[in-house]
């Protein structure tokens, strides 16, 4: 980490959404920010899809870990905590330690989706475009 503001995205398993907003941040601006992004309780891999529909904008994000937001807390400064799920909403701490601006962006959990594997494919997408978007907004506002 070097002087540019962190931004921390979190949620429950780190395996789809915060996983995809890290990727796109880092795209967007890893210029303009450090990104991390954890898991209250992390999955042990990257969902192959949520790595399969960055992919198709472009974002690789094959080489990311989920990461357990403990092994944060109280360890780094974070200038934007940016949940992106209820439950990680409901289990992180209200204060994490050099936070300056926390932030709730709740979107559904891709990874939850059941039906034909096409559908599921389209509820990725869709998340991911969501994401994209939110991420494309919050960085016109901190321009």
């Amino acid at each position: 980490m070097n002087n540019k503001p962190l931004v921390l995205f979190l949620c429950t398993g780190n395996s789809c959404r915060s996983q995809m907003a890290e990727g796109f941040l880092r795209s967007l601006a890893g210029d303009r920010f450090d990104v991390l992004s954890a898991g209250t309780s992390p999955a042990s891999s990257v969902h192959p899809l949520a790595v399969e529909v960055m992919a198709e904008r472009g974002v690789d994000i094959s080489d990311q870990q989920p990461q357990d937001s403990a092994d944060y807390l109280g360890r780094i400064s974070v200038r934007h905590l940016i949940i992106v799920c209820a439950g990680a909403n409901e289990t992180c701490p209200r204060i994490f330690p050099g936070m300056l601006n926390r932030h709730f962006w709740p979107f559904d959990d891709p990874a939850s989706f059941e039906g034909a594997p096409e559908a599921v494919l389209e509820r990725f997408r869709t998340v991911r475009d969501e994401i994209e978007t939110r991420i494309t907004d919050w960085l016109e506002d901190e321009a």
